[in-house]
């Protein structure tokens, strides 16, 4: 059986990406960041650590992490369902903001 055309890259490095992708829960949590927080928050911040629960989030300036620490606890409700596993208690415990100034928030 014949293709008509050729495969996108895209749909070809599917599949690669998830086999390579680790297997913890920072991982986790930054793979669901960009949907949980929205295109203009994750501009400003994203979770570089993962301890015990509680997930850091580096942010680009003081303002930003003192206005997330406000919406702390409906961010964590929204990770907490979207890392959900049926049958076991929420992931994460808390959300700790950091500011990163003069570092690049990746």
């Amino acid at each position: 059986m014949r293709r008509a055309a050729p495969r996108g890259l895209g749909s070809a490095l599917n599949g690669l990406v998830t086999e390579l992708r680790p297997a913890t829960t920072l991982a986790r949590v930054q793979e669901a960041w960009p949907e949980v927080a929205g295109p203009a928050l994750s501009e400003e911040a994203q979770p570089v650590a993962e301890r015990r629960g509680v997930v850091t989030v580096g942010c680009r300036s003081s303002v930003w992490a003192q206005e997330l620490e406000l919406f702390s606890a409906e961010l964590l409700s929204r990770l907490n369902e979207a890392l959900a596993v049926p049958g076991t208690s929420p992931p994460l415990a808390s959300l700790r903001f950091v500011t990163t100034a003069g570092e690049r928030v990746l």
